[in-house]
């Protein structure tokens, strides 16, 4: 090889290990933060307000009924199911309805809108023993981030002189947790 050839390929490396020789380095961190906030589902839906609760379907009866029984049930067609953070405690408050008090025989009332009323009453139990007044509270346990079924029941009490047709309630309820 010949030596000017040489000198300029030891210069060349010299110069690149000379410039290595002064690169810096610099450490630090990267700090990451998620912020999570309780939260609950009701019957899969979630947001502040107008969720589905479930439904109150006493079926169908001819006007001269005794009695009629439901269960409240969710979209699915089961019971009502809430779904809450891990650690929270869920409490389902059902408040008034539409027609309270209208009617003896309960405190509830389905009504046909022309001034007719069918009492009902909501119970925690399937044998309707346990009356779920109005405002009245069910609370659950601590929620270990697994749906949990709400068994909720409705009787309503048949009355001499019930004209046919379709009798509906609208009935407040809230979760906390």
């Amino acid at each position: 090889m010949h030596p000017r050839i040489s000198r300029f390929i030891f210069a060349g490396v010299g110069l690149a290990l000379g410039a290595q020789a002064q690169a810096a380095t610099v450490t630090g961190n990267i700090n990451a933060t998620l912020t999570l906030t309780s939260s609950c589902q009701v019957n899969g839906g979630s947001g502040a307000s107008g969720l589905n609760f479930g439904t109150l379907n006493f079926g169908t009866h001819d006007a001269m009924f005794t009695s009629a029984s439901g269960q409240v049930l969710g979209n699915g067609g089961g019971a009502m199911s809430i779904l809450c953070s891990a650690g929270t405690v869920p409490a389902i408050k059902v408040g008034a309805g539409a027609n309270d008090n209208q009617s003896d025989g309960g405190t509830r009332a389905l009504s046909d809108g022309s001034g007719n009323y069918v009492p009902y009453d909501f119970y925690t139990d399937s044998g309707h023993t346990q009356v779920l007044v109005i405002d009245g509270v069910i609370t659950l346990p601590t929620s270990t981030g697994v749906a949990q079924a709400v068994n909720l029941y409705g009787q309503a009490q048949g009355k001499v002189g019930l004209p046919a047709g379709v009798y509906t309630d609208t009935v407040a309820v809230e979760l906390s947790f």
